[in-house]
C-alpha cells in the first residue's frame, strides 16, 4: 500500500525536477542561439505522467504499484519533448544536452537509426536532475525527447491511430505495414529538408563572402 504522504513527497520531487530540467534547457537553448545567431527550438512541451498513466505502464511491465517499482521502472514521470526544425538540429540539441554540466546522462536511445517496429522515429535521453534542497541534494530521473517537426507530426498521428485499438486488441498488420512505410517517407523528408537547409545556409554565406569583400 502506497501512503499518501510519501506518494505526494514523491511527485513533488517530480515537479521540482520538471521546474529545473525546463529551466536548464531554456538556458542552454539561450546559450546556443548567442553562439550561432540561430534557434534550431521550434517548441519544447513539459509534463508530468499521470497517476493513471503510471499504474497501466507498471501493470503492461508485471509490476505492481508502488513507489520502489515507480522509482525503479518508470523512467519517464517527467518528461520534456524539444521539437526543432531539422534533423541536423537533433544532433546539435543532444550535443548541447551531453554539454551540460547538470545533467547526467544514465541512458540514451536512438529511435533515428533504429526506428521501433512501428516507425517511430526520435531520439530520447534518459537524464538524472539534481534537485538541490534545503540540507542535500536529490537526483530524479526525466526523459527528454528530441524530433524534427516531421517526426513530432508522424508521432502524433501515430499515438491517435494506436489509441483507437483495445488494450486486448492487436493493430492489424496492413495498418501496422502502413504506420512504418510511412515513418520511412518521413524519415526520407527530414533528409530532404536538411540537405536543402544546408543548401540555402551555402547561398547566405557566400552573399556575406561578397559583401565583405566589398568593404575590405
Amino acid at each position: 500500500m502506497i501512503l499518501i504522504k510519501e506518494k505526494d513527497k514523491l511527485f513533488l520531487y517530480y515537479n521540482f525536477a520538471l521546474r529545473m530540467l525546463e529551466t536548464e534547457i531554456n538556458i542552454l537553448v539561450d546559450e546556443f542561439v548567442f553562439n550561432h545567431g540561430y534557434n534550431p527550438v521550434e517548441h519544447i512541451k513539459s509534463r508530468i505522467k499521470s497517476e493513471k498513466s503510471i499504474k497501466n505502464k507498471l501493470k503492461d511491465k508485471g509490476y505492481d504499484y508502488t513507489l520502489a517499482n515507480i522509482k525503479k521502472y518508470i523512467h519517464d514521470v517527467v518528461g520534456i519533448r524539444i521539437v526543432v526544425s531539422f534533423l541536423s538540429d537533433v544532433y546539435d540539441i543532444v550535443s548541447v544536452l551531453k554539454n551540460s554540466q547538470d545533467l547526467i546522462i544514465v541512458k540514451q536511445q536512438y529511435y533515428i537509426k533504429e526506428p521501433k517496429d512501428t516507425g517511430y522515429i526520435s531520439y530520447h535521453l534518459n537524464v538524472l536532475i539534481p534537485i538541490y534542497l534545503n540540507n542535500k541534494t536529490e537526483y530524479v530521473e526525466g526523459e527528454i525527447q528530441i524530433r524534427t517537426i516531421a517526426m513530432d507530426f508522424w508521432a502524433s498521428l501515430d499515438h491517435k491511430i494506436e489509441y483507437k485499438f483495445s488494450d486486448t486488441e492487436k493493430i492489424p498488420l496492413e495498418v501496422y505495414d502502413k504506420m512504418y512505410e510511412n515513418s520511412l517517407i518521413i524519415k526520407e523528408l527530414d533528409k530532404k529538408m536538411m540537405h536543402l537547409n544546408e543548401t540555402v545556409n551555402k547561398y547566405e554565406n557566400d552573399k556575406k563572402t561578397k559583401n565583405q569583400g566589398k568593404y575590405e
